[in-house]
């Protein structure tokens, strides 16, 4: 008996999680994606957790291609890397990538990456034959010798080439010919393609499902070829202005596109409705149709959509409208749930109270800037609407505060809500606060609401992440006590300019643990105080405004550089940060971003300083008097680890009283 008992026993000195399966730590460690924190104190816990995590990772995002050949080492089964926090990624970069995950790689994000050219990428198409996914946009200088290295990778399903303005057709000819497994291609502002490069990747790759064409100048010649593709799903032409209605001439469609779902065609003003009914005509199975900045909305207009039958979404944000083209859309013989008429101009209470009374099942329905409605319109909505999910409003002064009321009685599932620059009061807060489910309010410059009406949001809207209170100064520490403690899943607040405010919002906002964004710009009474409060405890935090903060300074910044370790973007502007406080946030590896504009403490020395040492900045914005300060071989030195300098020639400008400055806003939209 002692003999099994001594067998059972453990050595003091062994691990007891070594007694867990790698399948049950797999198991644990896909219960923590989306709490990377979380997951790195489980790695780091014992040695076995941190070898287990190492095979378990499959995504990296790292901050800077200097740390690619420690990652490599560490995680031999990577399947999607995101470069894109990387300003900088040479070529020697992709070629250790390829060879550490030849038979793992599928996807790479290089969206926001320069400095690499076709020698890097032809590494990755020729070695990572598994390579599905590639995203090179704003790769300003490619040219066609790095789009035919891309041209190796045949089994890609999905490029993104946006603003790759270098790359011609015959580039485009070459992934055409190399890349017929493709599904998606976006070439959106690619101003060297044209007709020739466009109908090669129609005919090539016939397994299409989504193609972006935006700003391309292309003709009818290619539209032929386009419309020919059997999986076409989602087409986007916005922009293209050499297609007009002559180009679509019956013969374009012979073969028609049955299997298009979205189309966008917004700021093509050269298709009328004339041209519009040709496109709906082989396109019938359209269910989200993109007119936005076009041509006016008549009923000739609304006559050409009968034939889409399957319609659920249409967007026409810029567009002129008529009562009688509105009227017509409404009588159109479907259901949509998605409309949206955003700053379109002659949008009146007769024909919108019609429309939405005949598309009751309205999930989403944005109304900004429709300044010739009044409480009709939103009795009309909140009746007929019930359903809505999202409303945006913006900017409609007509609305009396009564209306607002009405909203929260009738529209319980709204998750989204723009309202600002509206006239909506406490009490319309309160009836609002009956929509539980809201996730995102924006009451910015509303200035009649008080803390009164945001207590009953807190009480009430447990669900909020996001809350936007700019210029609505009836709001003080209360109000934002009430929000804090109400809503503990909050991720972005903004409070700029409400100039009541004090550390003691901050002590209470930082009980929001997940609080990623933050903006306080112009609050006058807020210190490094309230500051450090929010660096302590709100770890989350990625963007800080602190612009116009005058009391808060160097005492400030150092908090935010021991505790905030995920900032990466901040605005110090007019604040009084000197050269201490801006090199202590050198310690901030993400650190991205920052804006220094009139600090009165930072000589030319402290920020030659501060941008040597910030080793990931990709972009600066300085006032332009600091140009001739700096020595230019710091600044070549900066850019070329990736950063870009912004110059700004602004002059220090007195704050407005609020309503000033929204009689002002109202003067230059009028």
């Amino acid at each position: 008996m002692m003999k099994k008992q001594k067998r059972l026993e453990t050595p003091q000195h062994a691990n007891p999680f070594e007694v867990l399966s790698e399948e049950l730590v797999f198991t644990i460690l896909d219960l923590l994606e989306g709490y990377p924190q979380a997951k790195k104190s489980f790695s780091l816990s014992c040695k076995w957790f941190h070898f287990v995590e190492s095979k378990h990772r499959r995504v990296l995002r790292p901050l800077r291609a200097e740390h690619l050949p420690a990652m490599a080492a560490r995680y031999p089964y990577v399947s999607e890397l995101d470069l894109s926090l990387c300003p900088r990624v040479a070529d020697g970069s992709l070629s250790l990538v390829a060879r550490a995950y030849q038979e793992t790689l599928q996807r790479v994000d290089l969206s926001r990456s320069r400095f690499f050219t076709g020698n890097g990428l032809l590494s990755l198409a020729v070695s990572c034959r598994n390579l599905v996914e590639l995203d090179l946009s704003n790769a300003t200088e490619l040219r066609d010798a790095a789009a035919a290295a891309v041209a190796r990778a045949v089994n890609l399903r999905k490029l993104w080439l946006n603003r790759c303005k270098l790359i011609t057709d015959m580039g485009i000819g070459c992934i055409a010919v190399g890349c017929r497994k493709l599904r998606l291609i976006c070439l959106k502002w690619c101003v060297g393609v044209g007709d020739l490069g466009v109908d090669l990747i129609a005919i090539k790759c016939k397994e299409l499902r989504t193609l972006d064409l935006s700003y391309l100048p292309i003709t009818e010649k290619c539209l032929s070829s386009i419309f020919k593709l059997q999986h076409l799903e989602d087409l986007v032409l916005e922009g293209c202005f050499g297609i007009d209605d002559d180009s679509l001439k019956n013969d374009v469609f012979k073969q028609g596109c049955k299997t298009l779902k979205k189309l966008d065609i917004s700021g093509c003003q050269n298709i009328s409705h004339t041209g519009l009914s040709k496109l709906t005509s082989i396109s019938g199975c359209v269910e989200r149709l993109v007119l936005a900045d076009g041509s006016p909305v008549t009923i000739s207009l609304a006559d050409s959509l009968n034939k889409l039958s399957m319609l659920q979404a249409i967007v026409l944000d810029g567009c002129p409208v008529t009562s009688d083209g509105l009227r017509a859309i409404g009588n159109l013989c479907i259901s949509l749930r998605e409309l949206s008429l955003s700053k379109c101009l002659g949008v009146t209470d007769e024909a919108l109270s019609f429309l939405v009374s005949k598309h009751k099942d309205l999930r989403k329905l944005d109304i900004t800037c429709c300044r010739k409605i009044t409480d009709v319109s939103i009795a009309s909505i909140a009746n007929s609407c019930t359903n809505l999910t999202s409303l945006k409003m913006e900017s409609c002064t007509l609305v009396s505060p009564e209306a607002f009321i009405l909203i929260g009685q009738k529209c319980h599932y709204l998750e989204e809500l723009d309202l600002t620059d509206n006239e909506i009061d406490d009490e319309g807060l309160k009836s609002i606060s009956r929509c539980s489910r809201l996730s995102s309010l924006k009451v910015g410059i509303c200035l009649n609401i008080t803390d009164r009406g945001l207590v009953h949001i807190g009480m009430c809207c447990s669900k909020l992440k996001e809350l936007d209170l700019y210029r609505s100064t009836g709001v003080t520490d209360l109000g934002i006590s009430a929000i804090a403690s109400g809503c503990p899943d909050l991720e972005m607040m903004n409070t700029s300019y409400c100039t009541s405010i004090t550390d003691r919002a901050l002590f209470s906002l930082s009980k929001c643990t997940n609080l990623k964004t933050l903006e306080i710009r112009g609050c006058l009474l807020v210190t490094s105080i309230g500051l450090a409060s929010i660096a302590m405890n709100c770890k989350q935090l990625v963007r800080l405004d602190i612009k116009k903060c005058y009391n808060i300074d160097d005492s400030g910044m150092i908090p935010l550089a021991h505790f905030s370790q995920n900032l990466r973007q901040i605005n110090l502007s007019y604040s009084s940060v000197t050269d201490v406080g801006l090199l202590s946030l050198a310690s901030i590896s993400c650190l991205q971003s920052f804006t220094v504009l009139h600090l009165q403490g930072l000589a030319p020395g402290g920020l030659a300083a501060a941008l040597l040492a910030c080793g990931g900045l990709t972009k600066v914005k300085l006032h332009l008097s600091l140009r001739s300060l700096l020595p230019e071989l710091l600044i070549r030195h900066v850019e070329a680890r990736g950063c870009v300098f912004e110059w700004r020639d602004k002059v220090c400008q007195a704050e407005l009283d609020p309503k000033c400055w929204k009689l002002q806003l109202e003067d230059l939209m009028q």
